[in-house]
């Protein structure tokens, strides 16, 4: 009975215990919120204003068959109609599409990369424009890249995008990296990087990446990797370009009307030297001679390209083999035969820079400097 009274007793005061702590939390609990307060709460971020510009390419084509992956037409779908094919943008951006070409970007040229340019930049000028992202083919869209990067100036964020499927393909890839590229774009610590490429899922520096497949997805690639990913609608740097761009470079795409003719030769085994005569005759103010290894040229080629430095165009060797620095005075005697090298640009990028370093300047020894820098 004892022990049956001490645990009646216990019982009751644990539930006396009870109710005083839950009437002293209903005392300090805060009352519901009336709808008006909630009203204040903080608003949605703004989304960013974004211009998508069209120039064709793959991610503008169109096959006969869903099993038509590599055999398409190209640059046919406006560039409209691929936006409101991907309507998960409307909900990162307030996008707003723009045409300027439909052709496939391997009928790129200077004028039409002077146009492209000269728009994108009046475009970054506006208040409500907060970036770019332009829709282009994959054939040279790291000649684009490699010339918007040195050429604009402003921090906003302007991203290349295309694709190696046409919209119509199974395993089409052209929806997902330009809902990416956008999201790029939209995303404030994408400003002050430069020029990016945003395809399957990653970040490149318009610099460095350049297509190395003819038909594989992840055909893009940097030598130091990318800079970043593109995960679950998340925009993750790791790196930030190595090399001046936009606001540090010396060009202004709005001070630039015309760009001087630079031929790129290629080396091979029994490789003519009429073609550096050809060249010179055509009116290059600059060949870039795409040599096999760290720049090396062949005994029967030194001539010709000699003649062509005395005639006043500028000789550039690069290399041919995808990667890797040229080295001054290793392969051939540069300062002797007044040659420029490389740093790291691949052959189509020297050009790019070749072309932009002679509008301000022909001599040899500061467009060697300006290879080493950019």
């Amino acid at each position: 009975m004892k022990h049956s009274a001490r645990v009646t007793m216990l019982a009751a005061a644990l539930l006396s215990a009870s109710l005083i702590t839950g009437a002293a939390h209903a005392q300090l609990a805060p009352a519901a919120q009336p709808a008006a307060a909630a009203a204040t709460a903080p608003a949605e971020a703004r989304k960013a204003n974004i211009v998508i510009i069209g120039t064709g390419g793959t991610i503008a084509g169109a096959g006969a068959a869903a099993t038509n992956t590599a055999a398409y037409q190209s640059a046919v779908v406006p560039v409209d109609k691929i936006i409101a094919s991907v309507p998960e943008i409307s909900k990162v951006a307030n996008v707003k599409g723009e045409q300027i070409f439909q052709i496939g970007s391997e009928s790129f040229n200077n004028e039409r990369l002077l146009k492209l340019a000269k728009r994108v930049s009046d475009l970054l000028k506006q208040p409500d424009v907060d970036g770019i992202v332009i829709t282009h083919g994959t054939d040279t869209i790291e000649e684009t890249a490699y010339f918007l990067n040195l050429t604009l100036k402003s921090d906003k964020p302007v991203v290349v995008v295309g694709s190696m499927r046409p919209g119509t393909a199974l395993g089409a890839d052209g929806a997902l990296n330009l809902y990416d590229a956008v999201l790029v774009a939209s995303n404030p610590a994408s400003r002050g990087k430069g020029t990016l490429a945003v395809l399957n899922d990653e970040i490149h520096t318009g610099r460095d990446v350049s297509k190395t497949n003819t038909f594989k997805t992840e055909t893009f690639r940097s030598p130091f990797g990318p800079l970043g990913y593109v995960v679950e609608g998340r925009t993750l740097f790791y790196r930030l370009p190595a090399r001046p761009h936009t606001l540090q470079t010396q060009w202004d795409i709005d001070k630039i009307d015309k760009l001087p003719e630079v031929a790129v030769l290629y080396a091979y085994g029994n490789a003519n030297p009429a073609a550096v005569e050809a060249a010179v005759k055509s009116g290059a103010k600059a060949i870039i001679y795409a040599a096999t290894g760290n720049g090396s040229v062949g005994d029967y080629m030194v001539e010709p390209l000699k003649a062509a430095r005395a005639k006043g165009v500028q000789v550039v060797r690069a290399s041919r083999t995808g990667s890797g620095v040229v080295v001054r005075n290793a392969e051939q005697p540069d300062d002797k035969y007044d040659w420029i090298v490389t740093d790291d640009q691949l052959p189509q990028k020297a050009r790019i820079l070749m072309a932009l370093a002679l509008t301000q300047t022909n001599d040899s020894k500061a467009l060697q400097q300006v290879f080493w820098k950019y």
